[in-house]
């Protein structure tokens, strides 16, 4: 069957980019803040989150996509702007990060994470929180929250790899490669190359392994409802985890700290 365009809207804010795109029923949102390795900053959740939220009340759509720009998928929470936030700031934007994070986990229809490159923090709980998960060969993941005293994504990670291993590589802030993941059920499946640089070439080689996949029999109201008997619609226990975790005093110090630790463990 041909592919035809249904619609394509730009969603942007400043510093901020994310499109969305329907073609024949996929939804494809694309994280396109490369130049910052698809940091999270809090206009950039806000976007991604509306084209979620949007790609989701369409009833034509059966599948939505994560896919990144750049080399990196996402390299997690944006750092860069620490001195200017306070402790409030920055439990509000994790909090969007979570209901992000949640919008994709109870997705009345099935979502799909491509990922390339670095995939860090909320990054790869972005991917985590997807039902198929595919991986670039040369992808590696990481969930360092832990390290400046955040809770989050925890228990959906433990769903996809068991409790055991989700607290040994958030504790340790294990860094995981594609075949591990593979082995372990982060990723659903490792593609044949790493997507390349070209922004036109990329989005081809994603749409046709989006083409590939078989299309779901159901409609939204269904895949809601079967979501939920199969035990994935998730509760509120990542939110309260989360909270309780950045309510702690000191949330900005702890940041600034972290940061600063990666910075000094750069090569020079």
């Amino acid at each position: 069957m041909a592919t035809e365009s249904r619609h394509r809207d730009a969603i942007a804010r400043p510093e901020a980019e994310s499109t969305l795109a329907v073609d024949d029923g996929i939804a494809t949102v694309v994280l396109g803040r490369p130049g910052r390795g698809n940091a999270l900053s809090a206009g950039f959740v806000e976007a991604v989150l509306e084209a979620v939220e949007r790609a989701c009340a369409d009833a034509s759509v059966h599948t939505l996509a994560l896919r990144a720009q750049g080399r990196h998928f996402c390299t997690g929470f944006d750092l860069s702007d620490l001195e200017a936030q306070t402790d409030a700031t920055l439990l509000h934007r994790f909090v969007r990060i979570e209901t992000l994070l949640d919008a994709l986990w109870r997705a009345p229809l099935r979502t799909v994470a491509i990922a390339q490159g670095r995939v860090m923090g909320a990054g790869a709980d972005l991917f985590a929180a997807c039902d198929r998960r595919l991986l670039a060969p040369g992808a590696s993941l990481r969930f360092p929250g832990a390290g400046f005293g955040i809770v989050l994504g925890s228990r959906r990670l433990a769903t996809r790899v068991g409790s055991a291993t989700a607290l040994q590589w958030v504790s340790e802030a294990t860094t995981i490669d594609a075949r591990t993941a593979l082995a372990a059920g982060l990723a659903t499946a490792v593609l044949e190359r790493d997507p390349p640089q070209d922004e036109a070439t990329a989005a081809a080689e994603a749409a046709a392994a989006l083409a590939a996949l078989p299309t779901p029999a159901v409609d939204h109201d269904t895949f809601a409802a079967l979501r939920a008997a199969t035990g994935d619609a998730g509760t509120n226990s990542e939110l309260a985890a989360l909270v309780r975790s950045a309510a702690r005093p000191g949330l900005r110090e702890r940041l600034v700290a972290y940061r600063d630790r990666q910075l000094a463990a750069r090569p020079r």
